[in-house]
């Protein structure tokens, strides 16, 4: 059964049996507890956590996961994969575990047609319930196996839903391991489907992940996988995942770059399977708005990127692998997947981009490397130190296998217990910070739901009025929820109607005031979203006190609202002729709403060249001044597909979408607020274009108010600047080109003039050198150089010394520090003798610290009182190397 066939099949079961089929949510989930969708109930949390109520009793989707978690393991098992899809039933408050497990049994048995006696069941230990249905079923008490919590309870890690699980393992027979079912051998007997029972409510765990049980939740609810990529490698008898009809294409794709076939066992077949999952994953990450970055899921991305390419090296393939390998990726999935054929130039530019880099990265670690190893070895030690590997690994993402085999070759080892130390301790560092942050997270949205669930969602009435009668439903203060708030406290409120726009989509929140009846007064500082639908106004209560209940004015504030507007209608505008000027590609990757003011980021590979960027700003200003009018309307998302309008990558979009039009060139979805007409806008200036990652460019613009006064200083300055040229602004380049091009030539004379005139004071100087031992040597406090000129000076007043060993040593007091240069002849280099011999005691008499390799060294202190100590030390050290020579 080919997978096409195998997702038709669950779906078809499951919406046959009253279930709401519901599509993927994008990789990049709406949740600030993940990083990532890791699971088919992401999307569900709110209505099992009771946030929202849901639409439907029950539900099936088949979702694109993403988990880095066990990583290592792929292509050691045949298991385990970063990138695959969930197929899921669920059911909120409906059907539980008899049903949940007779969907099950009957859709592998009848409608995948797996054999009953190859099916063993897992079930909690304590779980009586599950195991005696299974074998009502028909499944022997034989083949059922009792795990304990770590492998058979599920729980979010906090207080809420929880309850064991069941999972049902298939026997692949002896070939794949040993007998005894799965809980003895997880290769042989794999987990293919997961049926999660959400049975009690828990309270808050220890240390140890031990929690109360607090009581059954009054709507039990059922949470379950499948995974498609496991059930396709044994309805196809495959070995795993990279020779299912999932990936073969893009398994082909590595054997032909590498020039061989895929080995049957050993490193090389980990690689190859790498390459072949890994290039799966990229694909799907940057169709869901992932780029390269330094932390967060972009850097899972560039994690998978570079160990694809690493392990494509290994195999021999020095070429390009993942523009190739990605491409098979779309051309195989795309048909399911419509976002990889629409992101399709998009993914080539981003791999193709980032491999190129990481190719420059390896080159730059190699000659690290090399210098590394030189030293280790100059020092007489027989290990390359563990911190330099880290480094190398860390910050260029140079390869520790590379490291350890340079280093191999170079007769040396790797202290490679020190790079795992420091390894491991940089993992618990991320670790404890993204669990803090998390904590964080979670004790917030506790907070929220707590207010949530006995509130109704705010009545936002901020598209037609600024102004509004609301009522204080909710308060909260120091993170806990209360009832009254005095005069200077920090307080967060929630309120029945709101103007305020809470933020989303680039734009920020909504400042303003509350004014109650009885006087109190408010300044409102921020507004966002606490909860979908559950606006948070941020606020400081500046007279009188604050209580549940309360009602009065909300007012937002007008003027910084209208620049607002402005800002997030430009950057619609500007999206549009971006795309129109770049391509369809350079879609927004993010934004950034302020007032008269805006960030806009767009997937692109290189540079704007000046002529792009006069181009864009030119067209988004004829845009404005042929004042589009600017329409919102609601449809269904799938009608508003169909209507050609852009969804932007993260965000998060219902079932019934807000479009907004302007004039016949922009479509978008979009929940922010925004002028009427275009000319609204103002004047439209670009400030900046940079790189802010990979295939990531960030422009910067003005608009309204703000943009004239840019203007108006830019020709402010316009006006000096020729005043101070005597000329008209039309001729000010022109005139500033002569003048700058007068200047240089007289500045490479002075340069030339000040060389030679260097050179005879070091000739000068070099007559006064006196004779020690076999050669000679000066040392001598001089004026009137640079710090600069002084390194040149002492080289060159080395130069006119006779022919033979000779050593000069400067001195220099210049701007309140005490500076030191030694130079020596090449005769004594030839024979060992470092510069940075003669200088180390000076240095320290300065009371600072010097350096330098080879010929010359140089060296600097706060003591200029001791200066003429530290030159004695100096010519003392020279001295005696002279007479040693």
């Amino acid at each position: 059964m080919r997978s096409p066939q195998i997702r038709d099949t669950f779906t078809d079961y499951f919406t046959s049996r009253g279930h709401h089929a519901v599509p993927s949510s994008p990789l990049v989930p709406d949740d600030p507890t993940l990083l990532l969708a890791n699971a088919g109930m992401n999307q569900f949390k709110p209505y099992f956590l009771g946030e929202t109520t849901p639409q439907f009793p029950r539900a099936t989707s088949i979702q694109k996961c993403a988990r880095t978690s066990d990583i290592e393991n792929v292509g050691r098992t045949n298991r385990h994969a970063t990138f695959f899809e969930m197929m899921g039933n669920f059911s909120f408050g409906d059907y539980f575990k008899e049903d949940a497990i007779a969907y099950a049994w009957e859709l592998l048995t009848q409608g995948y047609g797996l054999e009953k006696d190859k099916l063993w069941i897992t079930v909690f230990e304590d779980d009586d319930e599950s195991e005696h249905i299974w074998r009502r079923i028909g499944v022997p008490a034989s083949r059922i196996q009792r795990l304990g919590m770590e492998d058979n309870y599920w729980s979010m890690g906090v207080p809420g839903p929880c309850g064991p699980c069941s999972e049902v393992n298939y026997d692949r027979g002896p070939a794949f391991g040993k007998e005894g079912g799965p809980a003895i051998d997880g290769e042989r007997y794999v987990e293919i489907w997961n049926l999660v029972f959400m049975q009690y409510q828990r309270g808050e765990g220890d240390k140890k992940g031990d929690f109360p049980i607090l009581g059954e939740l009054a709507r039990k609810g059922v949470d379950t996988g499948l995974g498609l990529d496991r059930l396709a490698a044994i309805l196809q008898d495959a070995e795993n995942v990279c020779t299912t009809d999932l990936l073969l294409p893009t398994f082909h794709t590595v054997q032909n770059l590498a020039g061989r076939a895929c080995p049957t066992q050993g490193e090389e077949k980990v690689s190859f399977q790498v390459v072949t999952e890994h290039a799966r994953s990229v694909a799907f990450l940057i169709a869901d708005g992932v780029l390269p970055a330094k932390d967060g899921r972009g850097y899972v991305l560039r994690r998978l990127m570079r160990r694809a390419i690493r392990h494509a090296r290994l195999l021999g393939i020095n070429g390009p692998v993942l523009p190739a390998t990605t491409a098979s990726v779309i051309g195989n999935l795309s048909d399911v997947w419509p976002e990889l054929e629409a992101r399709a130039a998009l993914i080539e530019q981003v791999v193709t981009a980032e491999e190129e880099s990481f190719t420059r990265a390896l080159a730059q670690g190699t000659r690290l490397l090399d210098a590394a190893i030189s030293r280790t070895q100059h020092s007489g030690s027989a290990a390359l130190p563990g911190e330099t590997a880290f480094e190398l690994a860390d910050t260029y993402g140079f390869p520790l296998e590379l490291t350890v085999e340079a280093a191999h070759n170079a007769g040396l080892t790797v202290d490679e217990e020190r790079f795992a130390a420091l390894l491991d301790e940089q993992k618990r560092r991320a670790k404890a910070e993204g669990k803090a942050r998390t904590s964080e997270a979670l004790r917030t949205m506790d907070t929220y739901r707590e207010l949530a669930s006995r509130l109704p969602r705010t009545d936002f009435l901020g598209y037609e009025h600024l102004r509004a009668e609301a009522t204080v439903n909710g308060l909260i203060s120091g993170g806990a929820v209360v009832t009254t708030a005095s005069e200077g406290t920090e307080v967060e409120l929630v309120l029945d109607r709101s103007p305020f726009y809470a933020e989303a989509g680039g734009q920020i929140g909504d400042t303003g005031t509350l004014t109650l009846t009885d006087g109190t007064r408010l300044r409102i500082t921020d507004t966002r979203y606490g909860l979908e639908g559950f606006r948070v106004h941020t606020a400081r209560v500046l007279e009188g006190e604050l209580r549940i209940g309360d009602s009065g004015e909300a007012a937002v504030d007008a003027e910084r609202r209208a620049g607002l507007m402005r800002s997030h209608s430009a950057t619609h505008i500007l999206h549009a002729v971006v795309m129109d000027t770049l391509g369809d590609h350079a879609r927004q990757q993010g934004s950034l709403v302020e007032p008269d003011r805006l960030r806009f980021d767009f997937a692109h590979f290189t540079a704007l060249t000046p002529g792009q960027l006069h181009r864009i700003e030119a067209a988004v200003n004829g845009h404005v001044l042929d004042d589009p009018a600017v329409r919102a309307w609601y449809a269904d998302r799938a009608e508003a597909e169909a209507a050609g309008a852009i969804a932007l990558f993260g965000e998060k979009y219902g079932d019934t979408v807000r479009i907004v039009d302007i004039g016949d060139f922009s479509r978008e979805l979009c929940g922010g607020t925004h002028v009427a007409h275009g000319s609204q806008i103002g004047a439209f200036r670009l400030l900046s274009e940079s790189s802010i990652g990979a295939s990531l460019r960030r422009v910067e613009a003005l608009t309204g108010h703000a943009s004239l006064t840019h203007l108006d200083t830019e020709r402010r300055l316009l006006n000096e600047l020729t005043a101070l040229l005597g000329t008209r602004p039309q001729d000010a380049p022109d005139a500033l080109r002569g003048r700058l091009g007068a200047l240089a030539d007289a500045q490479a004379q002075l340069t030339r003039l000040r060389a030679a005139e260097l050179r005879s004071q070091a000739a000068q100087l070099a007559v006064t050198a006196r004779l020690v031992g076999r050669g000679h040597l000066l040392a001598h406090k001089v004026t009137g150089v640079t710090p600069e000129e002084l390194r040149q000076l002492a080289s060159d007043t080395v130069t006119h010394m006779p022919s033979g060993p000779a050593v000069a040593v400067l001195a220099l007091e210049h701007s309140g520090k005490a500076l030191l240069v030694a130079a020596v002849s090449p005769d004594l280099l030839g024979h060992g003798v470092q510069a940075a011999q003669i200088i180390t005691r000076a240095a320290k008499t300065v009371g600072g610290g010097g350096g330098g390799t080879g010929a010359t060294a140089s060296a600097g202190g706060r003591r200029t009182e001791h200066l003429d100590q530290a030159l004695t030390a100096a010519a003392e050290d020279a001295a005696t190397l002279l007479d040693n020579r």
